[in-house]
């Protein structure tokens, strides 16, 4: 089938490539003209033959909202857009929304693989109505990894992105708990070769993993990790992840903690650890540094 493509960064050119392996075709748009295939997104629309298929891979917030807008101005009715890239799913809603007005189809799909994808295939989820996800199926069956799994219809408009946030919630979880254990092996005089203990774990444990792989990868790259800076950013998804649970009522003590983990990280000095060290002073004459 023939499959439009807006963004062609490290996500978007990857995946442009493996579609056209599994034999469809993909016209590219990106601001960058040494990516892109057309001169325009109406140069795009005008090559595709209806009904028109076409998946936006740009950043969150703004730079889809514009993008949305503007398709719903070029595409005609039975015509599918599908939002790839991070969005919240409440903007979903909006989306599907705007395009269902003038005939269009929506389908959200969060997507994970990174830089690996390419050769190992996407993980998808995607939502919306039945009849739209059947039109972009044979794209997500070339995107997708090999075998069974890799793929879920995860339910209506903003399924998908709500699953691929709780994903990346978990995701920070996992990441903060390999991180603190590395630190605390670190730490303990007792353990010479921590970078080959976490080898040792890659097979026959329960917290065998892709990240605990990446982690040896890592590792293996800078032993004590001494070129790096302990400052994380996060991508958004995970604040999202935690806003959802309050609303929810669900309690998320690991996924929060993580998140925090990172606002932390940006810190040079704590500012709540002074208050801490005045207060102890204060009620128990503990010692204070000062700058």
């Amino acid at each position: 089938m023939e499959l439009g493509l807006i963004g062609l960064g490290k996500m978007g050119g990857n995946m442009r490539e493996r579609i056209r392996r599994a034999g469809h075709t993909v016209i590219g748009y990106d601001r960058n003209p040494d990516l892109a295939d057309v001169d325009s997104v109406e140069q795009l629309i005008a090559k595709l033959e209806g009904p028109r298929v076409v998946w936006v891979m740009v950043p969150a917030g703004g730079p889809t909202q514009e993008t949305v807008e503007h398709l719903a101005e070029l595409l005609s009715p039975g015509d599918v857009v599908v939002d790839g890239g991070n969005s919240r799913w409440t903007d979903d809603i909006q989306h599907a929304e705007l395009l269902a007005a003038k005939g269009i189809g929506f389908v959200d799909c969060g997507v994970s693989g990174g830089v690996w994808g390419l050769e190992n295939g996407y993980a998808l989820m995607y939502g919306g109505n039945a009849e739209h996800v059947a039109k972009v199926q044979p794209i997500f069956d070339a995107l997708k990894p090999e075998g069974e799994f890799g793929s879920v219809h995860a339910g209506k408009v903003g399924a998908g992105h709500f699953a691929k946030m709780v994903h990346n919630g978990i995701e920070y979880a996992m990441m903060q708990a390999f991180a603190e254990g590395w630190e605390l092996l670190e730490a303990a005089p007792e353990v010479t070769d921590v970078r080959e203990v976490f080898r040792s774990w890659q097979e026959g444990t329960v917290i065998r993993s892709w990240l605990l792989d990446l982690a040896v990868r890592a590792l293996d790259d800078d032993e004590h990790l001494a070129k790096l800076k302990g400052w994380a950013a996060d991508s958004g998804e995970g604040r999202w992840t935690v806003e959802a649970a309050i609303d929810h009522a669900v309690p998320l003590p690991a996924i929060t903690a993580s998140l925090f983990a990172r606002f932390a990280s940006r810190q040079e000095d704590s500012p709540q650890m002074k208050m801490i060290a005045a207060l102890r002073n204060q009620f128990g004459g503990h010692a204070v540094e000062s700058k």
